[in-house]
């Protein structure tokens, strides 16, 4: 029998991970995933609540035939109008993306923690950023043509304040992220401020910069066909039009050119994001080696020899210090910002912006934004909760059905996981072509087939969720360490066995955090496809807005600011909990 002393003397053992999930924590830990589970579970009743089952698409499938037939021939106007509409449509998109990055990279640099004077600053600077996420840019397209009048204008500065939700938080994510050192060095040698931001920040964040700059681009063109719903000119506008005589052979034919255009400018971000972010990743992990071998240098005691110059009076720098040499990669970038500059020259006149509607709309703003206080809720309170309710059991179905559809799309679209790796690359093409229709479109048509309400909205949100969570499931997917998969199947185990039992797991947090994400998406898409009639708030919004009772669209506006604040909340804790 052991002595005390002995006990005390015997080795300890480290404690076991899962020691602290045993504890205290463990009731902490439970009402995340209980949380989880009743979101799930209610997504599933939505799913049952809305009837739509296999006997729904069956008895729209006659619908369908007969919509087609209506549909068939597409009717295409000519060829020049065609480029016109494209053109009004891209220039809309790009001078809306360029206000947005013009906007978000000063509030970014407030927002951000590691950069901001203060973190009053930052907190005010990020509730900024949620206030231009939360409110749909279609409301913001309402209030703009009242103010600009019909038009891109209204567009433009409503996709641009919208996009400075997204653009403006992930900028303060990416500068949050930057490294201390190189800003310490420039401030110990006298740099100025903005000297810090041009020489320590900007390298680092340039490459995700440009790519959320991209992706917000396809963002706002597809966002360009709804506002069309709402006066904004373009193929969207003309789209609008055509439905409403009940053109639908117009109309569709309108829907497949945007849809060519969204391919298209898919295609395009895509290369243009291969061709530059990798070579500006490599600049800077060479520049990042070149740094942390001169720093190990002088840690070590190792005194390095200067090369002096031809008159022996100090080291010299080669020539390409002063100015670089013109290698195919600094032609290959000049000629890319030359392109980009151009283009987007071609999109503010193509825009056709008027500096006199703009001063004549913002000396009116006081007296139009007056017309929307106070908030007014003329037929009470519970009608606008009741179809609110709706619109959140639109995006909960349409969230878990688009899931269902994505996991197996994105599992075949990987092809270190597929079963089928040759057929990857087909699958990786109908995530692309899938992100490439515009809800509003998907909407139209599912209106037509199953009726008007919410379970055309559902089916339209899960449809665009699979485009977008099967190609995030992909991409978490082939960013997997192999290891454990070939250990796994080294042992024999079945290609099922090592995916539920290697690869799933591992995946799950960041799957977590992308369904998430869209159902935060999908609440706003929900209420914007009420529009044309997939029911739910956006239903009620535009009615409101026809019949000019501004004070009931404020009111709509908050409820949904309430809702999409709660969600957010919502998501970040379950984020933090399992990530």
């Amino acid at each position: 029998m052991s002595t005390p002393t002995e006990v005390r003397n015997l080795p300890t053992r480290p404690p076991s991970p899962h020691a602290a999930r045993l504890g205290p924590n463990r009731g902490v830990r439970l009402l995340p995933h209980l949380s989880l589970l009743a979101l799930v579970a209610t997504a599933c009743w939505a799913v049952v609540d809305l009837r739509i089952n296999i006997a729904t698409l069956v008895d729209g499938f006659h619908n369908a035939v007969a919509f087609a037939g209506r549909m068939l021939p597409l009717d295409f106007p000519p060829l020049a109008d065609v480029a016109r509409l494209a053109g009004q449509t891209l220039s809309t998109a790009l001078c809306a993306t360029l206000l947005a990055l013009l906007l978000s990279i000063p509030v970014s640099l407030l927002a951000a923690r590691n950069l901001t004077p203060n973190r009053y600053v930052s907190g005010a600077a990020r509730s900024l950023i949620v206030l231009a996420r939360a409110v749909p840019d279609v409301i913001m397209a309402i209030a703009a043509v009242r103010i600009f009048g019909l038009g891109a204008t209204a567009g433009i500065i409503a996709m641009g304040l919208h996009s400075v939700g997204m653009v403006g938080k992930l900028y303060a994510d990416v500068l949050e992220e930057t490294p201390e050192g190189p800003r310490r060095a420039l401030r110990s040698a006298g740099s100025s401020y903005p000297q810090e931001l041009t020489s320590a920040v900007l390298p680092h964040v340039l490459p995700s910069f440009i790519a959320t700059a991209l992706h917000r681009l396809d963002v706002n063109l597809r966002s360009s066909v709804l506002l069309g719903f709402v006066g904004v000119g373009g193929l969207g506008y003309e789209i609008a039009q055509s439905f409403q005589r009940l053109d639908y052979r117009r109309g569709m034919a309108l829907a497949l050119v945007v849809l060519l255009l969204c391919l298209v400018m898919e295609l395009l971000s895509g290369t243009i994001r291969r061709a530059l972010l990798p070579h500006t990743r490599t600049t800077r992990a060479r520049r990042r080696t070149t740094t942390t071998g001169t720093q190990e240098s002088t840690t070590t005691g190792t005194k390095a020899t200067p090369t002096t110059g031809k008159d022996g009076g100090g080291p010299s720098r080669p020539a390409s210090a002063i100015s670089p040499p013109w290698t195919a990669a600094r032609i290959r970038r000049w000629i890319y910002g030359t392109v980009t500059a151009a283009v987007l020259v071609a999109a503010v006149r193509g825009a056709e912006l008027s500096p006199h509607q703009l001063l004549a709309g913002l000396g009116q703003l006081p007296t139009v934004l007056g017309h929307y206080l106070p908030p007014t809720a003329p037929g009470g309170m519970a009608g606008l909760l009741d179809a609110l309710w709706v619109t959140v059991k639109t995006a909960l179905a349409g969230t878990l059905l688009g899931m269902a559809l994505a996991l197996p799309v994105g599992v075949l679209a990987a092809p270190n996981v597929s079963p089928w790796p040759r057929l990857s690359p087909a699958f990786r093409t109908l995530t692309v072509a899938i992100r490439g229709i515009p809800e509003i479109v998907l909407a139209i048509v599912l209106v037509v087939i199953t009726g008007l309400g919410p379970v055309a909205g559902a089916l339209a949100l899960a449809v665009g969720s699979l485009g977008f969570l099967g190609k995030l499931t992909a991409d978490s997917l082939e960013e997997l360490d192999p290891a454990p998969t070939r250990a796994l199947t080294a042992t024999g185990a079945s290609p099922l066995q090592v995916f539920f039992a290697a690869d799933f797991p591992r995946v799950l947090p960041a799957l977590l955090g992308h369904v998430l994400y869209q159902f935060d998406v999908n609440i706003r898409s929900a209420a914007l496809l009420g529009v044309v009639g997939a029911g739910g708030i956006g239903y009620e919004l535009l009615n409101a807005a026809r019949v000019l009772e501004y004070g009931l669209v404020t009111t709509t506006v908050l409820l949904l600011l309430t809702t999409t604040l709660l969600l957010e909340a919502f998501s970040t804790w379950i984020r933090r909990t399992f990530t």
